[in-house]
C-alpha cells in the first residue's frame, strides 16, 4: 500500500466507535485504486476487532465522496489488481461488516460515493447534499453487486430512474425515496451522530449482527434459510446477552451486553 493511500484513508477511534475518513478533500474525496483497497482492508479489520461496536464512514471537508477517480479507470494494471475488483472487494467488506455502520453525508455523494453510502446500514445527511448514480453519463455498465444493493434499498423504479438519467437529486428527494434515513442541521450534526452511535454501541451486538445477516438473506432470497436461522439460534443459546438484558430490565438499569461476535461459531 502506498503512503498516499494511507494518508487519504484515515481511521480514528473513540471508545467503541471507529470512523473511517475519506481524506482527499481537494478531489472531493474521489476514490483511487489504493483508497478502495485500503477501505476494504479497514472494513475487514474493524469487523474482526472486538473492541469496535459501530463504524462511521464520512468525508473530510465539505463533501462525502464524488465517486471513483475517473482518471484511474483506464490505468493498466495486472488482472489480479483491477480497479473493478478493488471496488467490489471494498464494497462487499463494508456492506457485510458484522456491526452497525453509519454513513454521514455532506456535499456530494455521487457515483461510487453513493454506492458506499448504500453499503452502510444507516445514512444521515445534511441539507444541501447532492446524490446521484451516474454510469449512464460515462457509458459504463454499473456493477451488479452495487445494483443489487441499490435495488434492495430503493426499489426497482427509483433505482432505474437514478441510473437511467444520471441526474443529481437533493437531500429532500433522497430522503423521500429512502436513500437517506435522517436529515440533520449541520450545526447539530456531530452531536446527533454521537448520540446515535452511542445508542448503537450500547445495544446488543448479537441482536444487531443477527438482524443484519438475516435481513441480507431476506433481501437476496425473500426469506431466512433454516441454516442461517439455526446458526443464530445456536449462538443466542450460548450468549450471555439475553440473560443480561432481562436482568437489567428487572433491575431497572442499563444493560451491559458483552457478546462480541468472536466466541461462537
Amino acid at each position: 500500500m502506498s503512503a498516499d493511500s494511507e494518508e487519504t484513508i484515515r481511521l480514528t477511534r473513540d471508545g467503541g466507535v471507529a470512523t473511517i475518513w475519506l481524506d482527499r478533500p481537494s478531489k472531493r474525496n474521489a476514490m483511487t485504486h489504493d483508497m478502495w483497497t485500503r477501505l476494504g482492508e479497514l472494513a475487514t479489520q474493524l469487523g474482526a476487532d472486538s473492541g469496535i461496536r459501530v463504524v462511521i464512514l464520512r468525508g473530510t471537508g465539505p463533501h462525502f465522496c464524488a465517486g471513483a477517480d475517473i482518471t484511474e479507470l483506464t490505468v493498466a494494471r495486472p488482472a489480479e489488481a483491477s480497479f473493478s475488483d478493488a471496488v467490489m472487494t471494498a464494497e462487499n467488506a463494508l456492506a457485510t461488516l458484522p456491526k452497525p455502520t453509519v454513513a454521514f453525508i455532506t456535499g456530494d455523494c455521487i457515483g461510487g460515493g453513493c454506492s458506499l453510502a448504500i453499503d452502510c446500514d444507516i445514512r444521515i445527511a445534511t441539507p444541501g447534499a447532492r446524490f446521484g448514480i451516474t454510469p449512464s453519463k460515462l457509458g459504463i455498465v454499473y456493477p451488479s453487486h452495487a445494483l443489487e444493493r441499490a435495488t434492495h434499498l430503493l426499489g426497482p423504479s427509483a433505482t432505474k430512474r437514478l441510473l437511467f438519467t444520471g441526474d443529481l437529486i437533493t437531500t429532500e428527494e433522497a430522503r423521500r425515496i429512502g436513500l437517506v434515513d435522517d436529515v440533520v442541521d449541520p450545526a447539530r450534526a456531530d452531536g446527533h451522530l454521537a448520540t446515535l452511535t452511542g445508542v448503537l454501541a450500547a445495544r446488543s451486538l448479537l441482536t444487531q449482527a443477527a438482524v443484519k445477516a438475516m435481513v441480507a438473506e431476506i433481501a437476496a432470497h425473500g426469506e431466512v434459510p433454516a441454516s442461517v436461522r439455526d446458526h443464530w439460534d445456536r449462538i443466542a443459546a450460548g450468549s450471555p446477552d439475553a440473560a443480561e438484558g432481562v436482568a437489567a430490565f428487572v433491575d431497572k438499569r442499563a444493560a451491559r451486553f458483552t457478546w462480541s461476535g468472536h466466541h461462537d461459531e
